[in-house]
């Protein structure tokens, strides 16, 4: 296994001059960090010329200390029986990226989602611009510096009949002759 991914990160730097190796993870999982606008061709080249059929997954983390966000594809070889994850940095004030879902059809789910989601931008994407939320009008809400109960205090308001709200788990725990069960202890107080 060893060898073989070393056989991939080669043939992937000498490819692709931006491409550097990451860390070791697991046996079989190879890692590499290339330049934004690497990502197309060197998904394309997995997928056409390596046998990385797969896309298995895409995520995205806000480093919003550094003031960027960071993709990652994982793509699998069922042959190789290999995980490649190919990482890039986006710049977190201006997030763009070229789209992708020409090579796997259902990165157009990612690609949505994180429009939404984080306000990144995939030239070339076409789709309704909403997804999952509707009529949002906030700024996107899996950013980590979305404040979420100021969001939630500044645009829902409290209804009517409900100031003397209890948890529901006192409730519970104040009938007569009732125990609260096994799997509710944990969260009592």
């Amino acid at each position: 296994m060893k060898e073989l991914k070393e056989n991939i990160i080669q043939r992937l730097k000498t490819n692709f001059a931006d491409a550097v190796a990451g860390s070791e993870f697991s046996y079989n999982r190879v890692d590499v960090h290339v330049k934004k606008e690497t990502i197309p061709s060197i998904l394309f080249y997995l997928k056409e010329e390596m046998g990385y059929v797969h896309l298995s997954h895409i995520s995205c983390v806000d480093w919003l200390e550094e003031g960027e966000f960071e993709l990652v594809f994982i793509v699998w070889s069922p042959v190789d029986k290999v995980k490649v994850f190919v990482k890039t940095r986006l710049d977190r004030e201006n997030p763009v990226l070229e789209n992708i879902d020409m090579i796997w059809r259902q990165a157009n789910t990612y690609e949505r989602e994180f429009r939404e989601m984080f306000g990144i931008q995939f030239t070339g994407l076409v789709a309704p611009d909403e997804f999952i939320l509707e009529d949002w009008q906030g700024p996107p809400p899996f950013r980590r510096d979305f404040d979420t109960a100021e969001y939630a205090k500044k645009t829902f308001w409290n209804r009517p009949g409900r100031e003397d709200a209890q948890d529901v788990r006192e409730t519970i725990s104040g009938r007569d002759g009732e125990e609260i069960p096994d799997f509710a202890k944990k969260y009592s107080r």
